[in-house]
């Protein structure tokens, strides 16, 4: 999954994005506001971590502007904690609202459940076959047994799992599954597909050569 972070705490924003990485997501990141709006609007992100207070454009603004054209799930954090503010931005249309300091168990748990809820997946758990992904744990068992993933083979089984029965592209995979700095022109999601058909079944994840994958 793709995510966008705006925030302009430095040690905040670094920190947000190595944990977030470190749990699979690929992660494009924003200091101020007018950088932010622009790749929210012209970048198809899972969903967006956004501060309120901004330099330039503030988080309220982003928001108004980013909902005239997506429904990009948006999760709003703020150090302000008056019930005025969080009704403020939830009004505005974010999907979640945190305020800081926060934990960041709690700020992965939401992000779980805000895709899930806009993917149509309320449920934390999805049973394909032999195999049983458990959203909230991220974790994957076939026929009972554990079965470890890495980080990206997660995210990737996860993608095509929530979209279960529909193709989904190689372009979508990538603009899904790889942020700003990383290169698209490598063979990588060749080899996480492998990996996960060797751990999952052959048959599990099927190409439908010159489009994509599916999970049917």
């Amino acid at each position: 999954m793709r995510l966008l972070v705006v925030e302009d705490e430095p040690d905040l924003l670094t920190g947000l994005t190595v944990a977030l990485r470190r749990e699979g997501y690929s992660v494009d990141t924003a200091a101020e506001g007018e950088e932010g709006l622009y790749k929210a609007l012209h970048t198809d992100y899972d969903a967006i971590l956004l501060d309120v207070m901004l330099p330039g454009i503030d988080g309220w603004e982003i928001l108004r502007r980013l909902r005239l054209k997506r429904a990009t799930p948006v999760l709003m954090l703020t150090a302000r904690d008056r019930s005025a503010d969080r009704v403020r931005g939830l009004d505005a249309g974010a999907d979640d609202y945190l305020t800081k300091p926060f934990d960041t168990p709690e700020l992965m748990a939401r992000l779980r459940s805000l895709i899930r809820r806009s993917l149509h997946h309320p449920q934390s758990d999805l049973t394909i076959g032999e195999v049983s992904i458990h959203l909230a744990a991220r974790t994957v068992t076939r026929l009972g047994k554990s079965i470890t993933l890495t980080a990206r083979e997660y995210v990737v089984l996860e993608f095509l799992a929530l979209h279960r029965g529909e193709l989904v592209t190689r372009t979508a995979l990538y603009d899904h599954l790889f942020d700003e700095n990383e290169s698209t022109l490598s063979n990588i999601l060749d080899v996480h597909i492998f990996n996960l058909r060797k751990k999952l079944g052959q048959n599990f994840i099927l190409t439908r050569r010159g489009h994509g994958y599916i999970i049917e």
